[in-house]
C-alpha cells in the first residue's frame, strides 16, 4: 500500500502501527486503535507543516533525527492538556490539612528543617496546577510566612510550558478562582483574559521532562509532595511502572504522591504505601526506602 500523503485520507494501517510503536518507545505513551482518528489528524497536520509530502519521507526524517524539533512538534500535537485552576481541589485540601503538617513534623519542625519544602506538579500543562498550589498556600497555609517553599512545574510539551511561563488565562481556566483572589493575584490583559502577577510567576520554576525518561528524571530529587494527576492513564503497564519508579526516586523518603481520581498506584506498583486521608488516598514513599 502506498504511504499516505497529507490529504486528509488518514494513515495507512501499517503507517499507523509504525508511528505508534516509535512514539511509544520515545515517550512511553501508547495509542490504542480507538485513538486512530485523533492520531491521524495530528500527524497529517505535522506532515503538512513540514517540507515532506508523504508519511514515509516525514517519518524517515523523524526517526533519523534530521530536525530535532520535529519530535517535539509531534509530542506537542499528541499530548492532551485539559486543565483549569483549582481542579480536584480536595487534594489541595489534603495537602494543607494533613500532608504539609506531616512533612514539617518529619523534617524536624519549622525551626529545625534543612532546606525548603519542595512541591512538583508533573505534568503541569499550561500552568494552572502549580499556580493553584501557590494560591492555596498563600491564602490558606498558616505556615507560609515561616517556611521556604519551592514549587516546580514540569511537562513534556514545550508549547504548553511557554504558555505556563506567560500565564495568561481566559474565563474557562479561571471559572473556579474566587473573585477576591482574581483581583489580588491577576492582572487584566484584555479580551477577558488575566495574567498571573509577576510575583507568583516568579515563584514557580518550569522544566521540560518526560516522566518516563529515567535518565532525565534522575535530576529530580528530594520533593516532599508530587502531583502527577491524570497522566498514568495514558500509559501501558510497562510505561506506568517506569513512571512510578521515577516518581518514587524524585520523592524524599516519606514524601507524598497525589494521582488523579481515576488512577490507582496499587494497579501499577507496590513500592508506594497507600495512605487514606479524609479527602482520599495519597501514596507515600516509605521512610526506610533508599
Amino acid at each position: 500500500m502506498t504511504s499516505t500523503a497529507a490529504t486528509g485520507a488518514g494513515l495507512a494501517d501499517a503507517d499507523f502501527e509504525r508511528f505508534t510503536e516509535y512514539f511509544y518507545k520515545r515517550t512511553g505513551i501508547h495509542f490504542a486503535p480507538s485513538k486512530r482518528y485523533f492520531v491521524d489528524k495530528r500527524i497529517e497536520a505535522c506532515i503538512r507543516e513540514s517540507r515532506y509530502g508523504t508519511f514515509t519521507s516525514w517519518f524517515a526524517a523523524l526517526r533519523m533525527n534530521e530536525k530535532p524539533e520535529m519530535l517535539q512538534q509531534v509530542i506537542n500535537e499528541l499530548t492532551v492538556n485539559e486543565t483549569y485552576f483549582l481542579r480536584e481541589d480536595y487534594q489541595f485540601d489534603a495537602m494543607l490539612s494533613t500532608v504539609l503538617p506531616a512533612v514539617l513534623a518529619a523534617r524536624g519542625g519549622v525551626h529545625r528543617m534543612a532546606g525548603p519544602v519542595k512541591i512538583l506538579s508533573l505534568p503541569c500543562s499550561t500552568g494552572e496546577e502549580p499556580y493553584s498550589i501557590a494560591l492555596r498556600l498563600l491564602e490558606e497555609w498558616d505556615q507560609i510566612d515561616h517556611v521556604d517553599v519551592e514549587i516546580h512545574g514540569a511537562d513534556i510539551d514545550s508549547e504548553v510550558l511557554a504558555k505556563a511561563a506567560h500565564a495568561s488565562y481566559g474565563e474557562r481556566s479561571l471559572q473556579r478562582v474566587p473573585k477576591p483572589w482574581l483581583a489580588k493575584y491577576f492582572v487584566p490583559v484584555g479580551a477577558g483574559r488575566y495574567q498571573v502577577d509577576e510575583g507568583i510567576r516568579g515563584a514557580v520554576t518550569l522544566h521540560r521532562v518526560n516522566v518516563c525518561d529515567t535518565a532525565a528524571m534522575r535530576s529530580y530529587r528530594d520533593y516532599d509532595v508530587i502531583f502527577c494527576r491524570n497522566v498514568l492513564i495514558y500509559f501501558d503497564e510497562l510505561s506506568s511502572r517506569r513512571a512510578a519508579e521515577n516518581l518514587f526516586g524524585a520523592l524524599r523518603p516519606g514524601g507524598y504522591l497525589f494521582l488523579g481520581h481515576s488512577e490507582s498506584m496499587s494497579r501499577i506498583s507496590p513500592i508506594f504505601t497507600p495512605t487514606r486521608l479524609p479527602e482520599g488516598i495519597v501514596y507515600q514513599r516509605p521512610t526506610g526506602a533508599t
